[in-house]
């Protein structure tokens, strides 16, 4: 305990316990409303870095840093989605949420399970799945961030309110709109043992370019959807229709026969990876509903999959 007698640089700097105890609660705060784990990494850097930008004295008269450091990574996030909006209207092709690196394998008993989770590493729950984020895409910023803060981290929408500069009453009815593009747009899926099982049974058709099995897994109206930035070959707009993308994944296979397809937790569910050379070349997300496959999400943007690569 700090006495009147103690010189001020004896006291405990409040900034390196506000880090030790709240990084990874903003990083898991921006990578969900960001959408990326690059982006998140360097707002939580902004955040900090505008903590050590004050005073000694202006940091003692905050009484609660971790609130502080919330609100800013918020406000910061709310700024970056508004600018975000431009910068994916130039993107080439269509942009798929950066998927979160799990070196982690999954069975049909465990799908996801995973070993230590270090502290600046998002922590995996419904709220991180594609589905999810592909959502949350569709928001505005203010929905975003209000339902985010609300609903996935239980702040309190006077909290909310301060954080973004709206009234109680309009936060709520952000949150009210985006739960109900949520809900409107994710079919409950099937159990966890049960997606491990015909994300598995995909993997082998695709390896043994099976057509008929391949349309076998996927539904109907099945869409798949790939992400190369423009810096790698891909399809520039979602594939629709099971036999369309069955054959899709067919010529695939037949043009890069040397790539090892690995099962990998991707977002909290099974998915696959690509590996060439000893490189990552795709990341695979998948929503299973019922036993069928309703939607795929293929990353190929080099940029995005860097972090699978050093795993």
């Amino acid at each position: 305990m700090t006495t009147p007698s103690e010189p001020a640089h004896a006291r405990p700097d409040p900034g390196l316990s506000a880090i030790m105890s709240e990084r990874r609660h903003l990083i898991n705060l921006a990578y969900r409303l960001l959408g990326s784990l690059a982006d998140a990494e360097d707002v939580v850097q902004e955040t900090y870095a505008r903590w050590y930008a004050m005073s000694r004295e202006q940091q003692d008269a905050i009484d609660s840093p971790g609130a502080w450091l919330t609100t800013v990574a918020s406000r910061i996030c709310l700024d970056l989605l508004g600018s975000a909006r431009a910068r994916r209207e130039r993107y080439v092709g269509e942009w798929i949420p950066e998927p979160l690196p799990e070196q982690s394998e999954w069975s049909a008993d465990r799908p996801g399970a995973a070993g230590t989770d270090p502290a600046d590493r998002v922590t995996l729950d419904e709220s991180v799945n594609m589905a999810f984020l592909v959502v949350l895409e569709s928001m505005t910023p203010a929905q975003r961030v209000a339902f985010i803060l609300h609903d996935v981290f239980r702040y309190s929408f006077a909290e909310v309110a301060g954080i973004v500069g709206r009234t109680e009453a309009a936060c709520r009815q952000l949150a009210t709109s985006a739960r109900r593009r949520i809900r409107a747009a994710q079919p409950p899926s099937a159990p966890a043992a049960r997606q491990a099982g015909i994300v598995r049974d995909f993997k082998r058709a695709w390896e043994a370019k099976d057509i008929d099995a391949l349309v076998n897994l996927l539904d109907p109206d099945v869409t798949g959807t790939a992400d190369g930035g423009g810096v790698v070959n891909a399809v520039l707009r979602p594939i629709e229709g099971r036999e369309r993308l069955a054959r899709r994944f067919v010529e695939i296979a037949r043009l890069a026969p040397d790539v090892t397809i690995l099962e990998r937790t991707v977002n909290g569910r099974p998915g696959l990876v690509a590996r060439q050379d000893g490189a990552t070349v795709v990341v695979m997300a998948f929503d299973v509903a019922g036993d069928r496959i309703k939607r795929i999400w293929a990353v190929l943007n080099p940029e995005k999959l860097r972090p699978w690569t050093e795993i």
